[in-house]
């Protein structure tokens, strides 16, 4: 605990930009991958629960980084576009792909919240749904949402872990 104590002494004030970093990359297209959730999630407790930031801040910053993360995304998907169905890795990998946009054609805005909540998928889900031809309009406005909603089961899932201690 010392150790922490003495982290949060030395970078405490910058470290509140780690949860926007974290919360971007998790959510960013392939970085996502590679990052878990679970270390915002443990980054946004300790910051917490040792008074350097307070549950709104936390939703803030979760929620900018996961909106930009997930619209770089789509509009990587975008970028790709049509392009994206001739390249050697979807001509190996055309079922899943196909299964992929199925779900997206038939469940629509719906694919968007549950991407959001679901880590393995989470950075993959805007860059398919952008290369689909999914609205744009329609697209920021149930990411919007859905990040919104994210964001605020952060801080409870937060509040929850602090109140345990």
């Amino acid at each position: 605990m010392e150790l922490v104590n003495g982290w949060l002494e030395s970078y405490g004030d910058s470290a509140v930009y780690l949860l926007f970093i974290l919360a971007f990359a998790e959510a960013c297209v392939v970085i996502g991958l590679f990052v878990s959730g679970a270390l915002l999630l443990l980054l946004s407790s300790v910051l917490y629960s040792n008074d350097v930031v307070g549950l709104e801040t936390i939703m803030l910053l979760g929620f900018a980084g996961a909106t930009l993360g997930d619209h770089l995304g789509f509009y990587c998907g975008v970028f790709l576009g049509p392009g994206f169905h001739q390249s050697k890795w979807v001509v190996k990998n055309r079922s899943r792909l196909e299964k992929s946009e199925a779900i997206i054609k038939q469940y629509g805005g719906f694919a968007i919240f549950i991407g959001r909540f679901v880590p393995a998928v989470r950075s993959v889900v805007p860059a398919l749904i952008g290369i689909s031809g999914f609205s744009r309009k329609r697209y920021t406005l149930l990411d919007l949402t859905a990040c919104a909603v994210w964001s605020g089961a952060l801080a409870i899932i937060v509040l929850g872990i602090d109140n345990t201690f």
